[in-house]
């Protein structure tokens, strides 16, 4: 009989992540490969091209946690927001119009990026990184619609509020048309190619 040989005791890298978020963030997560973070309660995701996103980070509107995966953008924002998405959009004047913007809620699923310390230099290719980082209690600032028991403006000690999501639906519709525009103009700037 061949000798048994042990699995190693490593934990894969998703493991890892998952433990980490669980335990420093106390977010839900389910273990990979890849470790998934659950949306819709601790926080909801607004996401759209990465060169859309790009142009939202470049522009004087806050934003709470933000990841990078592949080509597209995860900005994280209040649970219950990806609800209000459409209505909105709506409301900013911007339904109908094909942004590729979307919100992913309740039952919905992130690819954990590489907790912030942590070694991205193993991950594959592609894989989901933070460009903004999540700190413990940020879910208490992420961007969402004023309402009830939501500060308005200065508060005592703590500076302002936390972002307004409106304004940066409005920002990232605006920058999803002219990341759109722009990718419909330079394809249709591309010479000929005469056999």
């Amino acid at each position: 009989m061949p000798p048994t040989v042990p699995t190693p005791r490593v934990p894969p890298e998703g493991d890892a992540y998952a433990s980490w978020y669980g335990r420093v963030l106390g977010w839900a997560v389910t273990a990979g490969p890849p470790a998934q973070l659950v949306t819709g309660i601790g926080f909801d995701v607004l996401e759209l091209p990465s060169d859309a996103g790009a142009a939202v980070l470049r522009r004087p509107v806050a934003t709470g946690p933000v990841a990078l995966m592949g080509r597209r953008m995860r900005f994280l924002v209040a649970a219950g927001s990806a609800e209000e998405l459409d209505g909105l959009l709506d409301w900013l004047e911007w339904g109908g119009v094909a942004l590729d913007l979307a919100a992913l809620g309740a039952g919905g699923r992130i690819t954990a990026p590489a907790p912030p310390g942590m070694s991205v230099r193993d991950s594959p290719r592609g894989a989901a990184v933070w460009l903004r980082p999540p700190e413990q209690g940020c879910e208490a600032l992420l961007p969402a619609l004023p309402g009830q028991g939501r500060a308005v403006g200065p508060r005592p000690g703590k500076g302002t509020a936390g972002p307004d999501l409106v304004r940066l639906v409005a920002a990232a519709a605006t920058e999803c048309h002219r990341a759109r525009l722009g990718r419909r103009t330079s394809a249709a700037c591309q010479p000929l190619a005469f056999s």
